[in-house]
């Protein structure tokens, strides 16, 4: 099955865009792509919730279980049920002096053999976009606001207009 994985490194405490990252029902706000995401449960451990985004003007819905571990600064993610017979991955945090490395692998299968065949590295790349661009739309939001940057308010948030 395809990987792909992104890096993407963020002024800000790794804890602080871990927390950021499990607010997930935020994602609209300030990523372009994702529509909508419904929290179905939220557990102290996990979340479930139902997602509804565009690649490349193409709208893909599934449901999936996030779990979080919060001595890690790990979230691993998997697919209950959509558009894809094969969506799961993790996010990883980890503190690199002042900035916080932040990774996201994913593993995917849209199931469709002969479509895998004609366009997969079509897929492959929009994947690694789609990726990329949740990660750069992570660490704008993580930059911007002090709550994110460890509560530095001494002069305008690192990205800030």
């Amino acid at each position: 099955m395809p990987f792909v994985e992104c890096t993407i490194e963020i002024e800000a405490p790794a804890a602080s865009v871990y927390e950021l990252a499990k607010e997930q029902e935020r994602f609209p706000e300030f990523m372009p792509d994702v529509e909508s995401v419904t929290v179905v449960s939220r557990h102290p451990d996990r979340i479930v919730t139902r997602w509804k985004t565009l690649v490349e003007d193409a709208p893909i819905e599934w449901t999936e279980e996030d779990r979080f571990d919060d001595a890690a600064l790990r979230i691993d993610y998997a697919l209950i049920e959509g558009d894809l017979d094969t969506f799961e991955g993790a996010w990883t945090f980890e503190q690199d002096g002042a900035t916080t490395r932040v990774v996201l692998g994913v593993t995917y299968d849209f199931g469709v053999p002969t479509l895998a065949e004609l366009i997969g590295p079509t897929l492959q790349k929009k994947v690694r976009e789609n990726s990329e661009m949740m990660l750069a739309a992570l660490k704008r939001e993580a930059e911007a606001r002090p709550q994110y940057r460890g509560g530095i308010t001494d002069g305008p948030a690192v990205g800030a207009r």
